[in-house]
């Protein structure tokens, strides 16, 4: 069943607006996308103002629409909430989006590029926000992607029952429009390969990488368990045919509580899993996924095994995982603030029959990533330090935002930072031109 909004129904959801002069929701929104602004003119019948709202705002308006929780942003802050519900501002948003395509409208026009060329490390939403915003501007911007085709996480990390690839195109047509140059399978890994763009001509670099590099359980990891990443990015990567023989009828365990725990069970039961194991350590409540994630993942079949954390994995004769060894765990008395802490039960220990596993336990930075960007300042996460008012770096030049600076986050917080660091790079770029006059 298509979820999605048609005309009447997001014209009737919007007609629910009460208008407010102040927009709280707006305030909400961490990309500045304005709903406020854009339900409005929605509402009062001005379709093509509200859609060229949204776009000049966020240029990832339409996925933002699908993937942003917000519930807990935008939705949280409508002044309904208090008369009846919130406003579905996120399903308004993707069906304006969705219908200017429908219709060709075109928020933009290529620019002239005027200025100076900048290089973008990493097509992921922070990348393409700080790309399209600096293109339009009039600069001339290149986005260098080690992977084959551009998109980052949307292509990559998320499934397509969640966000189809159709959408991405049409999503990333936007930005080729404004004369964004895309270099695929053109990894920046080698030794100070970040300052090296700025030897090169360009005159500025923005540091976009993400988070590809997947926390792990244990230092052995069997044959029949994969990360996260491995999972999600098996279609794009040539894996999905070996994949859907190892997940079709076989029983699946995904580890963890977050929104990727989520995509990645109901991956497996699309693949045609016959059990799939959703194991957390926490209580139910206590999972950082969304409360419309975790519902929809029980309204899918998913088993919940809440309570219980991985001690080790179990293999057969061959060398493939076939268990995993749980113990079961409960609240421990609260602490002040603190939030209660799982600890073990003593003598509850049981064993899982399951044929593949998917750790879904957070991500992180290679550890070599940092050899990219010498003189950079990072932490001891191998993190990017820059402050997020203006994504500069300790390095002249060279800018950072998105994941590989907050860690993991939200694809809204990363299209800010794109938009943040562009401004920014715009700013840095104007005063050196003033200087060399």
């Amino acid at each position: 069943m298509d979820k999605r909004y048609d005309f009447s129904q997001a014209l009737a959801e919007a007609d629910r607006c009460l208008l407010c002069h102040d927009a709280p929701c707006s305030k909400g929104c961490p990309a500045n996308t304005d709903p406020g602004k854009f339900i409005r003119k929605f509402k009062m019948q001005n379709i093509k103002g509200a859609i060229r709202t949204i776009k000049e705002n966020n240029i990832l308006g339409g996925a933002c629409g699908i993937l942003c929780p917000t519930s807990r942003l935008c939705e949280k802050e409508c002044a309904s909430s208090h008369l009846d519900r919130p406003i579905l501002i996120g399903k308004i948003q993707e069906f304006l989006v969705r219908h200017g395509r429908e219709i060709g409208f075109k928020v933009f026009e290529k620019p002239e590029p005027i200025f100076e060329r900048v290089a973008v490390i990493g097509s992921g939403p922070a990348g393409l926000s700080c790309g399209a915003q600096l293109a339009k501007k009039g600069y001339e911007v290149t986005i260098f992607e080690k992977m084959d085709e551009p998109g980052g996480v949307l292509r990559y990390g998320v499934p397509s029952y969640r966000f189809s690839k159709d959408y991405l195109k049409t999503e990333l047509e936007d930005i080729i429009d404004l004369g964004v140059n895309f270099e695929c399978s053109h990894p920046i890994k080698k030794p100070g390969g970040a300052p090296e763009l700025l030897k090169k001509g360009f005159k500025a670099v923005f540091i976009a990488t993400g988070l590809w590099d997947a926390a792990g359980l244990f230092d052995e990891k069997p044959e029949g368990v994969y990360n996260s990443v491995q999972f999600l990015s098996s279609p794009h990567t040539g894996g999905l045919d070996i994949l859907k023989n190892q997940v079709k009828d076989k029983k699946v365990a995904v580890i963890g509580g977050g929104s990727v725990a989520m995509d990645c069970s109901g991956y497996a039961a699309s693949l045609g899993a016959t059990d799939v194991y959703l194991i957390y350590r926490r209580s139910f409540c206590q999972m950082p996924a969304e409360k419309e994630e975790r519902i929809e993942s029980l309204e899918n079949n998913i088993h919940f095994l809440i309570l219980n954390q991985p001690e080790a994995y179990l293999t057969n004769d061959n060398g493939s995982v076939s268990g995993i060894k749980l113990v079961r765990t409960q609240l421990a008395p609260a602490q002040g603030s603190k939030r209660r802490s799982p600890v073990e039960i003593k003598d509850s220990q049981w064993v899982l029959d399951i044929d593949l596993v998917v750790e879904a336990i957070g991500n992180k930075a290679f550890d070599d990533s940092d050899k990219v960007y010498p003189g950079v300042d990072i932490d001891n996460k191998k993190l990017i330090k820059a402050s997020l008012d203006n994504c500069q770096t300790s390095s002249p030049g060279i800018f950072a935002g998105g994941d590989i600076v907050r860690g993991p986050s939200l694809v809204v917080n990363a299209v800010q930072d794109g938009k943040t660091a562009a401004s920014k790079i715009d700013s840095y770029l104007e005063q050196r031109r003033e200087e060399n006059e």
